[in-house]
């Protein structure tokens, strides 16, 4: 009897430990599936995720959490002219975003003020700016949300040579032109608008990239831009640069006309947008672009040559003349192809040669360059053969 019990207890007391080990695990499992069930419920409400990271650049190609990724893009550039703190429809945007994604493409360029007549940066007549309207803000909430639920990149245009074309007379016209030709107010910007815009978005990894200005090339070249010298562009465009540089981890460009401007080398005007030359004029070392954007259509092919069918860098007629320093891809050019191409021929041949991506001008048909009817058979045909690139 004494014996029966004291292995009785032996018994119970293993018993006890197995179920109280047990007991522990299936707690464990039962927390981990209710984590597992609340990430899975917080996916596509626009909730930032840990398990989402940014783009960044790895030896000269784009990389997301450790993988290739090729920019197989295009140019939603606006719904409605000055959509932000303007007639900013989100239902569109995600409706549109969702269309895109379908067709392949993974990064899209939007440009987030136009040219400002809705008024959504506050700017004096001599170019100081203040602030910014609740509702460029709120309706950039939304958008950004929009992109993180669609898995949709932005490459974000900040401004465009618009801004300070003198069409018809535009009085605000003037104060962009002020604010780019003096110091204090370029820093306005940049203290009240950029690094704003910065802070706000930059833990959002669907934030790919800023554009900081749209073709300057024409605020350079063209008497209704102004003719500034590239002495106060560039000086702008390095401000901005740094800023971004210094406050996030967002990659940044700046979506040059033609290689014009973007090249130096026989043929070339000199680089205005190169580290040695935002560095000379803003002597600060995070002022310099991570990437080229460069534009393309068929009126510059005269002068510079096709780029899909050559390489990003060296001279013509094997390279366009890019820096060979820093990955680029073609951030705007014709949805409907180059001449005597197809858009398909575009693409496979921009990716062959070592484009990073290209985006097409526009996927909502803003004009006569086409739209996404025009382009998708060349971004499907590039998920077809590449998958693993364009959503890794």
């Amino acid at each position: 009897m004494k014996v029966f019990s004291r292995f009785a207890l032996i018994g119970f007391f293993f018993i006890f430990l197995f179920c109280s080990i047990s007991g522990c695990e299936n707690n464990k499992t039962a927390a981990a599936e209710g984590d597992k069930s609340k990430d899975e419920k917080d996916k596509g409400n626009g909730l930032e995720q840990d398990d989402e990271t940014p783009i960044i650049i790895k030896n000269n190609e784009f990389t997301v959490n450790g993988k290739r990724i090729w920019i197989n893009g295009t140019n939603t550039p606006w719904d409605k002219w000055n959509d932000f703190g303007g007639g900013y429809n989100d239902t569109w945007w995600n409706e549109h975003f969702a269309k895109l994604h379908e067709a392949g493409i993974n990064a899209v360029r939007v440009w987030i003020n136009c040219n400002n007549d809705q008024s959504a940066v506050i700017i004096n007549d001599s170019g100081i700016v203040s602030g910014v309207s609740d509702k460029h803000w709120a309706d950039l909430d939304k958008f950004f949300k929009t992109a993180q639920r669609n898995k949709i990149y932005i490459m974000a245009t900040l401004l465009s040579f618009d801004h300070f074309k003198n069409e018809g007379s535009r009085p605000d016209a003037l104060k962009w032109r002020n604010m780019l030709q003096n110091d204090a107010a370029s820093a306005s910007f940049v203290d009240k608008y950029t690094i704003p815009f910065v802070n706000r978005y930059k833990n959002n990894p669907w934030l790919w990239s800023i554009d900081i200005c749209n073709e300057p090339d024409w605020i350079y070249e063209e008497d209704i831009c102004g003719n500034i010298p590239w002495e106060r562009i560039s000086y702008f465009l390095a401000l901005n640069a740094a800023a971004i540089h210094e406050n996030s981890d967002i990659l940044v460009t700046v979506g040059m006309a033609f290689p014009k401007y973007n090249a130096d080398g026989a043929g070339y005007e000199g680089n205005k947008v190169s580290d040695t030359f935002l560095q000379k004029l803003y002597p600060n070392k995070k002022a310099y672009l991570d990437f080229w954007s460069p534009h393309y259509y068929d009126w510059v092919g005269t002068y510079y040559g096709v780029p899909f069918y050559v390489k990003p860098s060296g001279s013509r007629p094997g390279g366009w003349g890019l820096d060979n320093s820093k990955p680029a891809l073609i951030g705007e050019c014709s949805a409907k192809g180059s001449k005597g191409k197809t858009i398909i021929s575009d693409f496979e041949n921009a990716f062959i040669n070592g484009w990073q991506g290209v985006m097409p001008w526009t996927s909502n048909g803003v004009d006569d360059n086409g739209d996404i009817d025009d382009f998708s058979p060349a971004t499907k045909n590039m998920l077809e053969k590449h998958r693993k690139l364009i959503f890794p």
